[in-house]
């Protein structure tokens, strides 16, 4: 008897497959693994990713949706948000509940009403809106501030 995650995963791969999403493609890695699935996500227009393509795998646990999936990208790609094994470090992915940390709100952990088209959708809105003030990635956080400081120090060396 097929458990409720798998039911659950059987679904949203046809819905995927039913209605692409622009942006990203997702499938199984191995057909007789719901639990396992390869993503291939487009790097979005006006970013250092346009027109790239980042491969990742997406595991889910037994227990889906109840926790949360691991995404670790398989291409490289430098991100303040993304460790240098490739982890995928955002919000909706750490476990429900309170930030032991006390640096997220429990609203912007993982709920059971995510899906694949929304964490993919979150990882494309991460590449385009990097976290950098809780980076996974220390040398590509502060690589991202020092690209955007210097347009700004450069331009106010040339107005002064």
């Amino acid at each position: 008897m097929a458990s409720q995650a798998s039911l659950l995963l059987q679904k949203q791969l046809k819905d995927l497959c039913k209605n692409p999403v622009d942006g990203f493609s997702a499938g199984l890695v191995d057909e007789t693994n719901i639990f396992e699935w390869s993503v291939t996500i487009i790097g979005p227009p006006d970013t250092l990713y346009e027109g790239g393509f980042f491969n990742a795998i997406m595991s889910f646990p037994s227990n889906y949706p109840n926790s949360p999936p691991s995404v670790k990208f398989t291409s490289e790609i430098w991100h303040p948000n993304v460790y240098p094994d490739g982890r995928v470090c955002i919000s909706i992915l750490h476990p429900p509940g309170e930030d032991p940390n006390g640096y997220e709100l429990a609203s912007e952990r993982w709920t059971p009403v995510h899906t694949v088209e929304s964490i993919v959708l979150s990882i494309i809105s991460m590449l385009s809106s990097p976290n950098d003030e809780s980076p996974a990635n220390v040398e590509a956080a502060v690589s991202l501030i020092i690209s955007y400081l210097q347009p700004t120090c450069l331009s106010y060396l040339f107005v002064s």
